[in-house]
């Protein structure tokens, strides 16, 4: 029987696993695996950046709840793997990472480029283990999906030496997967979550991050719409229930002040499903606040702002349906915050349509939202657009507004639409990007094009770090240190083969939108945006607003 190399007993094991891609940079220790990558059925998408390849691997973990991979060098290419451990962390993302390393039995290169990559990851990651033996790469990567996969999901990273990968063993068959199914929540908690629900005056439902898993969608919108109580979400739960139900409330962009929160003040009980507190906080729970039920796959994570009063943890899906099932018809006061939607709503598509140039975000909202379908995924980078997106865009469909209010990173909007394109051909993708973290990394316009991808990115340009310098301004600091120059983005996405096109005023953004989807291809658009409306309403307004003005 001939013998296998541990990088072919390495991919049969992700083969195995049901891994179609990995991206990344390769480098001399991960020959063998590129080798062996040749030959197997797993295509490898070679990106310009570790960190983008990273990014990529934990949007595929956020969209389809199956761990992507990604693979580096030791070192320098490794360490840059970190910022995307985190944002998959952070962000509960399933994720392998899989690093090549100097040989562990020999070493006749002494320390050159070696780091301890295992220590490094070890507080980013859920687990990080180093591969001594061929025989035990099998069990290693089934567990190191398992860890991935399984709720609280997120990153593991697996490195693996370059003499480990090049050892001869004897042929060892993969571990086939099988499904895990997660407990349902006890009856007694579903019976005292029932009861607390039956005698609230005011609930509503708050829709966390835990709330999006992909597999989700179907049975919270089925317990919203049998309970008929409105609900809020987080930035990071927009869409997890779908649309039309006309008991959507908004979002909590703010963590106080904001229009939703006439709601949430209001309100005597809220019904918390899926929250997790690694997001900015959607409000702030006190002495005197409402009770808060917690429903999540975990146990409530106590923090000072957030410490709910019961809890109901378990498998979400058939828990709901369960506590639905005790309380359908059961509410007469279900629907008492109902009253203050319009107003709500109302208030934040304000100015939606006004003809100024250069354009405000919530124009920049409005047009995105023409241009793009119901199940069209609109993937933020990290900016100041980013608040004005997840107050004033609508979302019908889970997952079609992938933000990060986790770890909160620049850098990740390009990538991670690249991600969405590759598993979603038929659907319109767009990145949106300030020319801040656009140009983080911005070189993977090259990745976008040469993997022939339907994609448009819009970038906001203000020539600016856009949020801190706003930040500055409330504090009532100087403008200092904040402003940059930029490229000609126009000629920049043509010098990479894509499309490019300025927008000139003030009604051409749709328009130029609309024209890049139907060109197809890698379609850049830059646009001009006036933030002098963060002060004007994120800041004055809703001063006014909390004083009754």
């Amino acid at each position: 029987m001939p013998s296998m190399k541990g990088a072919e007993l390495l991919v049969s094991a992700l083969e195995n696993e049901g891994v179609s891609r990995i991206f990344g940079v390769p480098g001399e220790e991960n020959l063998d695996v590129v080798e062996a990558l040749r030959r197997s059925s797993i295509k490898l998408v070679l990106t310009r950046h570790e960190q983008a390849a990273a990014f990529m691997a934990a949007t595929h973990g956020r969209l389809t709840g199956r761990p992507g991979v990604c693979i580096a060098t030791l070192g320098p290419g490794a360490l840059n793997f970190t910022t995307g451990a985190a944002y998959a962390l952070l962000g509960a993302m399933p994720m392998v990472m899989i690093t090549g390393q100097k040989g562990i039995l020999t070493r006749k290169q002494a320390r050159f480029q070696v780091v301890d990559i295992v220590s490094a990851m070890a507080p980013l990651t859920k687990m990080t283990r180093q591969i001594v033996s061929p025989a035990t790469i099998p069990s290693i990567v089934r567990e190191a999906f398992r860890v991935a996969q399984q709720e609280r999901p997120g990153p593991v990273h697996l490195e693996l030496p370059e003499d480990i990968a090049a050892a001869q063993t004897a042929p060892i068959a993969p571990i086939p997967p099988h499904p895990i199914e997660i407990p349902v929540a006890h009856s007694g908690a579903l019976d005292r979550a029932a009861d607390l629900i039956a005698k609230a005056e005011r609930p509503l439902i708050m829709l966390g991050a835990a709330a999006s898993r992909p597999h989700l969608a179907d049975a919270l919108t089925d317990f919203v719409r049998r309970l008929q109580i409105p609900f809020f979400n987080t930035q990071m739960g927009k869409g997890a229930v779908a649309g039309g139900s006309g008991l959507y409330m908004g979002t909590a962009a703010l963590s106080e002040r904001d229009y939703v929160h006439d709601a949430i003040d209001r309100a005597d009980l809220i019904i918390a499903i899926g929250h997790d507190t690694v997001e900015k906080p959607p409000f702030f729970m006190g002495a005197h606040g409402p009770m808060v039920l917690h429903i999540g796959y975990l146990p409530a994570t106590v923090e000072e702002v957030f410490f709910p009063n019961a809890e109901v943890v378990g498998d979400v899906g058939p828990s709901l349906t369960l506590l639905a099932d005790r309380l359908e018809g059961r509410l007469p006061k279900g629907g008492a915050l109902l009253g203050l939607r319009e107003a709500i709503l109302r208030h934040i598509t304000d100015r939606a349509e006004e003809s100024r140039y250069p354009l405000t975000p919530q124009r920049i909202v409005h047009d995105v939202r023409q241009v793009m379908p119901e199940d069209g995924i609109v993937c933020l980078d990290n900016g100041m657009y980013k608040i004005w997106f997840a107050r004033n865009y609508r979302t019908a469909v889970a997952n079609t507004l992938l933000l990060d209010n986790a770890l909160a990173t620049m850098g990740a909007g390009l990538p991670s639409a690249i991600m969405a394109a590759l598993l979603n051909p038929g659907r319109r993708v767009m990145a949106v990007c300030g020319d801040g973290g656009f140009m983080m990394n911005a070189q993977e316009l090259e990745t976008a094009v040469r993997l022939g991808l339907d994609l448009v990115v819009l970038i906001l340009q203000d020539n600016a770090y856009g949020m801190i310098r706003w930040k500055q301004g409330v504090d009532g600091f100087p403008d200092y240190g904040m402003t940059f120059g930029n490229p000609d983005f126009v000629a920049y996405a043509h010098a990479y083969g894509a499309r490019g096109s300025r927008v000139e005023h003030a009604d051409g953004l749709s328009a130029a939108l609309e024209t890049a989807f139907t060109e197809g291809g890698v379609h850049v658009v830059a646009a001009p945006v006036d933030y002098s409306e963060n002060m004007r309403v994120l800041v004055e307004e809703l001063r006014a607003h909390e004083k009754g003005v």
